[in-house]
């Protein structure tokens, strides 16, 4: 595997010597032991983890999922020939305790940098304080927040796309597939907000409309009382929720619609995302749609790097634990965890990283990336990489329900998803 690099200043050249080798370990499958580096003491790597509160069914996954990513980083000889340490800390899904735990991680755990945060409302709350610390902060979300210049020159998203980069690639598949006259249930809170801005804004510029804007509390636990706002003229229900309730949600709306006629159905798999498609009561979900950021289930053109990820997280092809076919992956989202920490071994060798005096070298070693191939380290797909913004780019999956499984039936290009800078990061001071 290959990855591409651009240089735009003498002093990030000097800071990418010898990123040649970068990844080719891993890419190869081999297991070397550990070389001689300047330091042997293990590097320590924070991870901002929902544990608990309304993000915990992601936050088991992606632990796991950052777990089985570092055995497989070790095995091929860590990260400048240093084995490397990740330190979970749980923030409760808690914007207020995710500032505590960037300021525990890094002071009180010594970690060199830090990254995993998923909920938008916690990165927002967690940043400013990594930004203070002045400590590399590399979430895993998809939330608009880095892109749109609103956090700090810390703070970076490398392994997964945002919302505005999702809905606009996918806008015109659902508008010429499924309908223009468009209603949308989100939550409420900045990740919601983000739907609601964004795919209202790419609906309309393929001649549609969003029609009604139904706003739900994340922790809400009952849905029946929203249900009847949807419009009886929408031709298209664009739902994306979060949380433990989830289920509770989709088999709501089944009720609500019955066998009567109904709306075409529009999700993101974040509506059902650790539950099983073939739950009772969501037969109804036959013949709709879900965006899906990495299939769950294995699709037949799957790639070696694909297999080869599903069997180191531990994961079959429906996208269940190995170990308990009744605990449902987070699967669309917990890539960005596996890739997250690859661009963290590349850029900390591209930096020759010894100590946190080297952090802003980090950074700027991964503003100078352009993209990624795909491959071990990038299984969900190529990416491109913008350094101005810190925001990478990639391909997204439409995905139809079919006896209670998911079958891709799109999938966008990495420029369907592109749009001008609102940012740029690199003419900021650390």
């Amino acid at each position: 595997m290959t990855k591409r690099w651009i240089s735009t200043t003498p002093t990030r050249r000097s800071v990418l010597q010898g990123i040649a080798g970068a990844g080719a370990l891993v890419a190869a499958g081999v297991t070397p032991r550990f070389v001689q580096a300047q330091s042997s003491a293990p590097l320590k790597l924070g991870f901002q983890l929902h544990r608990t509160g309304i993000g915990a069914s992601y936050g088991r996954w992606y632990e796991r999922t950052a777990s089985a990513a570092l055995k497989v980083l070790n095995e091929a000889g860590g990260i400048n020939g240093r084995p490397v340490e990740i330190v979970f800390e749980d923030d409760g899904t808690d914007p207020k305790r995710g500032a505590e735990v960037v300021e525990k991680l890094t002071t009180q755990a010594g970690c060199d940098l830090i990254f995993g945060t998923l909920f938008s409302h916690v990165v927002m709350g967690s940043a400013p304080r990594a930004g203070e610390l002045r400590v590399p902060y590399l979430v895993c979300s998809e939330g608009h927040h880095v892109a749109s210049g609103a956090l700090n020159r810390w703070a970076l998203q490398p392994g997964i796309t945002d919302v505005k980069s999702q809905v606009q690639a996918m806008a015109p598949w659902v508008t010429a597939n499924l309908g223009k006259k468009v209603t949308m249930v989100f939550p409420d809170y900045a990740f919601g907000h983000d739907h609601r801005d964004f795919f209202t804004a790419a609906v309309a510029a393929q001649g549609g409309e969003v029609i009604k804007h139904i706003a739900i509390p994340p922790t809400e636990t009952s849905f029946t009382r929203y249900l009847p706002q949807i419009p009886t003229e929408t031709e298209v229900l664009y739902h994306v929720m979060v949380g433990p309730a989830v289920l509770t949600f989709v088999k709501e709306l089944g009720e609500f619609y019955g066998s009567g006629a109904r709306p075409e159905i529009f999700g993101f798999i974040d509506s059902l995302e650790a539950v099983d498609i073939a739950s009772p009561g969501l037969e109804f979900l036959d013949g709709t749609h879900f965006w899906e950021g990495h299939p769950r289930y294995k699709q037949q053109d799957a790639s070696e790097h694909e297999a080869f990820y599903r069997a180191a997280v531990g994961v079959d092809d429906s996208g269940a634990s190995v170990s308990d076919g009744k605990d449902i992956a987070t699967y669309a989202h917990m890539f960005s965890a596996w890739e997250t920490l690859f661009v963290i071994k590349a850029a900390m060798e591209a930096a020759g990283y010894q100590g946190p005096a080297d952090r802003q070298k980090v950074v700027e070693a991964i503003e100078a990336m352009t993209g990624f191939d795909e491959g071990r380290e990038h299984p969900q797909g190529a990416k491109t990489f913008n350094g101005k913004t810190h925001q990478a780019f990639g391909h997204q999956s439409i995905s139809r329900v079919e006896g209670g499984r998911l079958l891709r039936v799109h999938q966008t290009a990495i420029e369907d998803g592109l749009y001008p800078d609102e940012v740029d990061y690199t003419t900021q001071s650390f």
